[in-house]
């Protein structure tokens, strides 16, 4: 009760917030919840009017002098108010349900994404560039991403895709489905996801499962020590190629997953096509 008060008090000082959702006009001062959302504000041209940012948002360089007001705990909803923002990017799943409804609640504009392919990105880009003083900005970057989307699907298609375990963490082991923006850049690289048909999209799966769908290589996110400390766990039941790409051009949902994509690319291709036809064609 007493934060609430609070909040409310913040917000008698706040003239210029527009009750419900937030209406498509050049934002003043804009705070992006979650990393990917950071990078995404500033591919939009947004970058100038950002005046807070959650932890580890590191891109471009200038969100690292941005004030912190979200980490995994949560929001800090009291400075959020007090910052004044006119419009807060939020992580649909990834920032609490309840304090985005509070922050709704007292008037501040929130849009939430939950960014699942390029196309959603190249999509969200379109949609802040109604809030951008440069909204060309957006819309080129969105273009840029269709388009490279399709020059690699054309370049790096195979008759039959190679089988790829994607692979994040080892104690336990995950995986992700074919639902997830990382299963997407697997297929523009003329591969396919071992575990697409997963119900959840970051499926927990053992080491026998993966054995049983006999993968031509390993994706990871990480450095070389990732790559060589996966390539140690699984030997010697598995001696496939294990290929670590820059953890957040892939782990992020934004505009640097192209990043990723053109980083793994070459290297699917210059591996020999699988012996046996992959499963799990979605």
């Amino acid at each position: 009760m007493h934060l609430l008060r609070t909040l409310k008090a913040l917000l008698m000082a706040v003239p210029f917030f527009v009750m419900g959702s937030a209406v498509a006009q050049p934002a003043q001062r804009v705070i992006a919840l979650a990393p990917n959302l950071t990078e995404l504000a500033y591919a939009a041209g947004l970058g100038p009017q950002m005046v807070a940012a959650s932890d580890y948002a590191d891109y471009p360089p200038a969100a690292e002098k941005l004030e912190r007001v979200a980490n995994w705990q949560g929001i800090n909803l009291e400075r959020i108010v007090a910052l004044k923002p006119d419009l807060v990017l939020a992580w649909r799943g990834g920032n609490p349900q309840r304090s985005l409804d509070q922050l709704r609640a007292l008037g501040v504009p929130v849009i939430t994404l939950d960014l699942q392919s390029i196309e959603q990105v190249a999509a969200a880009l379109d949609q802040l560039a109604g809030y951008s003083r440069a909204p060309e900005t957006a819309h080129q970057a969105a273009q840029q991403l269709r388009a490279e989307r399709e020059a690699l699907q054309r370049q790096y298609a195979r008759t039959t895709p190679l089988p790829v375990l994607l692979q994040f963490g080892t104690r336990p082991l995950f995986t992700a489905s074919g639902q997830t923006l990382q299963s997407e850049v697997l297929r523009l690289c003329g591969a396919q996801n071992l575990f697409a048909d997963s119900r959840v999209p970051w499926p927990q799966v053992s080491r026998e499962q993966v054995l049983m769908r006999r993968p031509a290589a390993i994706v990871t996110p990480g450095d070389r020590a990732a790559q060589q400390a996966v390539a140690a766990w699984w030997q010697p039941q598995l001696t496939v190629p294990v290929i670590a790409l820059n953890s957040d051009w892939f782990s992020r949902a934004g505009p640097r997953i192209m990043l990723a994509a053109r980083q793994l690319c070459p290297q699917l291709a210059a591996l020999p096509a699988s012996p046996s036809p992959a499963r799990n064609d979605r």
